[in-house]
């Protein structure tokens, strides 16, 4: 693993211009730039006295719970907990989560190994998604809950509602809105798989009913079939397009 290890002091350099943008886009400057470095250093250059992004990750998540709980339970006083629960896991999901990272422009910011950057680990969702946790949490130990709001706000805030709405996935989504049009079962098919063996990109289309079929493109088959159903979904009209 010493021969994938990248310098620590690299970061200070090679990626300073990346870090300055994804503290422009949080809204946070870090006092402690240790917590940024660490924030944005995967596990895969963890050792030899280099300190990962896991622990933060850790409180990150608890932070990121917090915060949606509590905004959660602002938004919509009239809702048990069985109806909030299901919001709750939409807005802190890794997929949201890795969005987050994508919109505060981290995966340039990212500290990996040589092995991992050639896999493409800056674009990878469960990557991005620990990273964002990271960040909130080292927000957290750098400024306090307000600053950790306001980070949150950057992204959660401004996309809420229609993240909230999103409280399934898409697939159920899309399979209960055909059924209730009787539309019947959307249908998926496979269309095609590129790329290399460490980076497939799968083709997927999905069909319902009589309308015309979407087809999207992910890294695996149920990630195409996500982004298939997505699709349709905002093409219908049943979900806002939060790009």
């Amino acid at each position: 693993m010493g021969g994938c290890l990248i310098p620590l002091t690299e970061f200070k350099t090679a990626n300073s211009d990346a870090a300055h943008a994804v503290e422009a886009a949080l809204g946070h400057h870090f006092k402690d730039r240790s917590l940024l470095e660490r924030a944005l250093t995967h596990a895969s250059l963890s050792g030899r006295g280099v300190k990962d992004l896991e622990r933060l990750e850790f409180l990150g998540d608890r932070v990121l719970g917090l915060l949606t709980a509590e905004a959660l339970w602002r938004r919509f006083p009239d809702l048990d907990e069985g109806e909030l629960a299901p919001r709750l896991n939409a807005l802190v999901r890794k997929e949201t989560c890795a969005d987050a990272a994508r919109a505060w422009a981290v995966g340039p910011a990212l500290l990996l190994s040589v092995g991992e950057e050639r896999n493409g680990g800056r674009e990878k969702t469960a990557i991005l998604g620990d990273a964002c946790e990271a960040l909130l949490g080292a927000i957290y130990i750098d400024g306090g809950l307000a600053a950790a709001s306001t980070a949150y706000d950057t992204y959660w805030g401004a996309k809420f509602d229609a993240l909230t709405a999103r409280h399934q996935d898409a697939k159920t989504a899309l399979q209960e809105w055909a059924q209730e049009r009787r539309y019947g079962t959307p249908r998926y098919r496979d269309l095609e798989r590129s790329g290399p063996d460490h980076s497939p990109l799968f083709t997927v289309e999905v069909s319902v009913g009589d309308l015309h079929p979407v087809t999207a493109k992910g890294k695996n088959k149920r990630d195409a079939q996500m982004k298939a159903a997505t699709e349709m979904l905002v093409r219908e009209g049943v979900w806002a397009d939060e790009r």
